[in-house]
C-alpha cells in the first residue's frame, strides 16, 4: 500500500509533465518527461533492493554513505567542468552529467544525514538532555546545514534544519531548552534580525520576502508567484484538462510550480487529490515510526517525514504566495531524476523499518 501510494504520485507526475511537454514544445521535446519517468523507474528499482536490506546495516554502514554523498557535496565547491553548475539557479550545487542530465548531491544527502543523526541520537540514549551530549548533536545537524548554506542552497538548508529539530523534538529533548532558545531568539531578535537581513540574505532573497506583504511594490519579483496563482485559479473545480489547446504561462512550472499546473489542468479536486496522496504518504511513514520497536528505525522514519511534510509545505506554501520562493520541490510531482530518486531511496528505508520490525511467534 505504501509503495502504491508513491506510484500514484509518481504516476500524476509524468503524466503533467507528458502533458505539459506536449503543450509547451520546448525545444528539448520530452527529454523532461522521460527523465522523470527514468528516475521514477530507477528509484522503484533502488526502494525494492534497499527494503531488503537491513536499516541496521544501513546504519552501520555511514562512513561509506557520508563519505560519497557529502564528498559529491565538496566537488560542487571546484566550480570547474561538471562540477558545480547552476543548471539556472542561483546557486552552484549540481555535478554535470552526461547525454545532459546533472545530479544534486544534496538531495542524495539528506538521507545519509537522517541515518546518522538517527543512529547518533539513538546511541546517546536517554544523555540526550546532558549539556555536552546535545551540544555534539547540534555540531551534527548544524555541519551539513552550514555546508549547503555555503553552496548558496540556502531552501536545502532550511530543510536539514527542520529535519534535525524534528528528530531532536521526538527524541525527547527537554522543555527547557526549546523554551530557552526561542526566548532567546525573541530577546535578540533586535540584534541578528537586521545583521541576517542586511548582511547574510541577498537583494532578492529580501525581494522575495517582502512581495509576500508588499506585493504591489515589489511586482517585478512576484511575476512568478502572480502567474502561479492565476493558473491555480483559471482550473476551477474540475479544471481544463491536462491536454487542453491553452495553458496559463509560469516560469519553470514543471519544477518549482508542478502544483500550479496540475490545480489548472485538474481544478480544484485534483488539487486535493494531489494533497491527499502526500498526506497519506507522511502518514503512513509515521504510522512505521510509531510501530518500529528501536529508536532508531523510529527516528529514520520521523527524518523521513519531515522532509516529506517541510518540502510539501514550502512548495504549496510558494505557489499559493503564502511563503517567499526558495527553491522547494514537491515531493514526487516536480520533475528532477535527483529529488525522485532520493524520495524513493528514503521511501526504501521506511519499507526497511516497517520489514525488520516485525513480530513473530516467539517474541514476548
Amino acid at each position: 500500500m505504501y509503495l502504491l501510494l508513491c506510484l500514484c504520485c509518481s504516476s500524476f507526475s509524468c503524466v503533467a509533465l507528458y502533458s505539459w511537454c506536449a503543450y509547451a514544445q520546448v525545444s528539448s521535446g520530452y527529454r523532461i518527461f522521460l527523465v522523470q519517468l527514468g528516475a521514477s523507474a530507477v528509484g522503484i528499482i533502488m526502494a525494492t533492493i534497499i527494503s531488503n536490506i537491513n536499516y541496521r546495516s544501513l546504519a552501520s554502514l555511514w562512513p561509506f554513505h557520508v563519505a560519497a554523498t557529502w564528498g559529491m557535496v565538496l566537488l560542487t565547491f571546484l566550480r570547474i567542468g561538471p562540477f558545480g553548475q547552476s543548471n539556472g539557479t542561483e546557486n552552484f550545487s549540481w555535478i554535470g552529467l552526461p547525454f545532459g542530465l546533472s545530479l544534486q548531491p544534496t538531495e542524495l544527502a539528506k538521507i545519509s544525514f537522517i541515518i546518522t543523526f538517527a543512529l547518533h541520537i539513538s546511541n546517546v540514549k536517554d544523555k540526550i538532555n546532558r549539556p555536552k551530549t546535545l551540544l555534539l548533536l547540534l555540531l551534527h545537524m548544524l555541519a551539513p546545514v552550514l555546508l549547503v548554506m555555503l553552496q548558496g542552497d540556502d531552501g536545502t538548508a532550511l530543510v536539514f534544519v527542520v529535519i534535525g529539530l524534528v528528530m531532536l523534538f521526538v527524541a525527547g529533548i527537554s522543555y527547557k531548552y526549546i523554551l530557552s532558545v526561542l526566548g532567546t531568539l525573541v530577546l535578540s531578535s533586535p540584534i541578528w534580525f537586521p545583521y541576517i537581513w542586511n548582511n547574510v540574505l541577498d537583494g532578492y532573497q529580501r525581494n522575495r520576502i517582502l512581495v509576500i506583504f508588499f506585493p504591489e511594490e515589489y511586482k517585478g519579483t512576484a511575476y512568478q508567484q502572480d502567474m502561479a496563482k492565476i493558473s491555480i485559479g483559471a482550473g476551477e473545480l474540475t479544471g481544463r484538462g491536462f491536454f487542453a489547446p491553452e495553458h496559463n504561462y509560469v516560469p519553470e512550472v514543471y519544477n518549482d510550480f508542478i502544483f500550479s499546473y496540475i490545480a489548472e489542468a485538474t481544478g480544484f479536486i485534483g488539487s486535493i487529490l494531489v494533497i491527499l496522496l502526500l498526506l497519506a504518504v507522511i502518514f503512513k511513514t509515521f504510522a512505521t515510526a510509531i510501530r518500529a520497536q528501536d529508536k532508531l528505525g523510529s527516528l529514520i522514519c520521523v527524518g523521513v517525514s519531515a522532509v516529506f511534510i517541510t518540502q510539501t509545505f514550502l512548495n504549496i506554501g510558494m505557489n499559493l504566495s503564502l511563503l517567499p520562493v526558495i527553491g522547494i520541490t514537491l515531493p514526487f510531482f516536480s520533475s528532477g531524476g535527483t529529488s525522485v530518486t532520493m524520495m524513493y531511496l528514503s521511501i526504501g528505508v521506511v519499507l526497511s523499518v516497517y520489514r525488520y520490525n516485525k513480530k513473530n511467534i516467539f517474541d514476548e
